[in-house]
């Protein structure tokens, strides 16, 4: 797999010298690109609505979206197999990752941040990411402590849920291994890339529920369980899987185990270190009230700010088209970076081009900040690959080739509009 990600990178890299791709973006090369974008999914291993890669690159194709970011927690040796995939179809891949990282005077003032449970507990992405396939010594340090600290989370959260289950008469003999042999089995692919996610130990365990409890028998079982009526559709299994976290998974509940998460400073050198962007994902209006760290709109911004965080991400299936339009073009007058995806982080195999809350749609001058922002992301990918300062420099600030913000967006709109038009034409799309 690790042939297929160097691939990845060469190919990428190979779509022409600095030179001729900014030949090409200053005659307008790639003008006419505006394919539909998404920004954020999740691929398989990961907890993921896809049950292989093959299948989200052919419903991405089918649905004519052109360019598709991944930001996978972990691993990345999905990403060699999905760029080979993309490739064949046309779509301009974009690479990153997610992380959690808790920030301690957050969390002892009680503000939330963009986890509505938990107060100091941010997710930050890495978007534009080009050196995961040979991690620094410090990346794959701040990598370690990640995967450690959540693999020996989630074995001893498993270890609990066991025992709940087996008090009240169903003995799953679920384990940490048991439960990776499950994703195996579900994704097709080696146990060695699969890190256990919270999502994953509920469906573990409602799938071995509905395998030893009769469907008659299931309400009432889970009513034990749970010490307490079950609220749910107990035939339903996606509705049972959020009942088993939010019963038994989440803070104060009888399976929960403490987070270890590495710290703020930490989650943005590990995103510096892959070569990627640091980019705040924003709730806004998908939890209300919404957290503290976000509204108003002008608060965010001052917030991420502070951080040396230039690029903010929506899931626009949270939001209502009014917030969603008022949160995007205030960021982006304030000169930052806006991107939109979908994640695909539940069963629900939605549209891949994103959508507000129920299903409406973006509106068009949205549609086209996040067009702006892919290209943004995608003149990053480039130049970094070869050598040259993206976006952001080593250290998280701007570029210094720029006088404005509004300067350097413009510039990395045109150079990655040029680079997603050049990849198009060597694919024959």
């Amino acid at each position: 797999m690790a042939t297929l990600i160097q691939d990845a990178l060469d190919g990428l890299k190979g779509l022409g010298t600095v030179r001729e791709l900014a030949l090409s973006a200053k005659e307008g090369g790639g003008e006419a690109i505006c394919p539909r974008v998404n920004s954020h999914i999740h691929l398989p291993p990961n907890f993921s609505a896809f049950e292989t890669v093959a299948q989200a690159v052919a419903l991405a194709s089918e649905q004519k979206v052109g360019v598709v970011g991944v930001s996978n927690y972990y691993d990345f040796d999905v990403y060699g197999e999905f760029v080979s995939l993309a490739k064949r179809h046309g779509i301009f891949p974009l690479f990153g990752l997610e992380i959690i990282a808790l920030i301690d005077e957050l969390v002892k003032a009680g503000v939330k941040i963009n986890d509505p449970g938990n107060p100091g507990k941010m997710y930050i992405c890495g978007k534009g990411i080009t050196k995961f396939g040979e991690m620094s010594e410090q990346a794959k340090s701040i990598m370690t402590t990640i995967r450690t600290n959540d693999s020996q989370r989630m074995a001893k959260m498993i270890g609990l849920l066991a025992e709940i289950f087996k008090s009240a008469g169903v003995d799953t003999g679920l384990d940490e291994d048991a439960v990776k042999e499950m994703i195996v089995r579900r994704h097709k692919c080696s146990k060695n890339i699969v890190y256990i996610q919270e999502r994953h130990v509920a469906q573990a365990f409602q799938e071995a529920f509905f395998r030893l409890v009769p469907m008659e028998q299931r309400a009432a079982k889970l009513g034990e369980i749970f010490g307490g009526e079950c609220k749910c559709d107990a035939q339903n299994a996606v509705k049972v899987q959020n009942e088993i976290r939010s019963n038994l998974m989440k803070a104060g509940k009888r399976g929960f185990v403490q987070e270890m998460f590495v710290d703020f400073d930490q989650a943005y050198r590990l995103i510096l270190e892959l070569g990627g962007v640091p980019c705040y994902p924003t709730l806004a209006d998908g939890v209300l009230p919404m957290c503290g760290f976000e509204e108003p709109v002008e608060k965010l911004i001052e917030n991420v700010k502070s951080r040396n965080i230039y690029c903010l991400e929506f899931i626009p299936g949270r939001n209502t088209p009014e917030v969603l339009s008022r949160y995007v073009k205030a960021i982006r007058e304030a000169g930052l970076v806006v991107l939109g995806g979908t994640e695909h982080n539940s069963l629900d195999l939605i549209p891949i081009e994103p959508a507000c809350v129920k299903g409406a749609a973006v509106p068009e001058e949205i549609k086209e900040i996040f067009r702006e922002g892919a290209c943004v992301m995608a003149a990053h990918q480039f130049l970094t690959l070869h050598g040259e300062v993206g976006f952001v420099d080593a250290s998280g600030e701007p570029n210094g080739k720029y006088t404005t913000a509004e300067e350097r967006i413009s510039a990395f709109k045109a150079l990655g509009a040029a680079v997603i038009g050049m990849y198009g034409r060597e694919d024959g799309a």
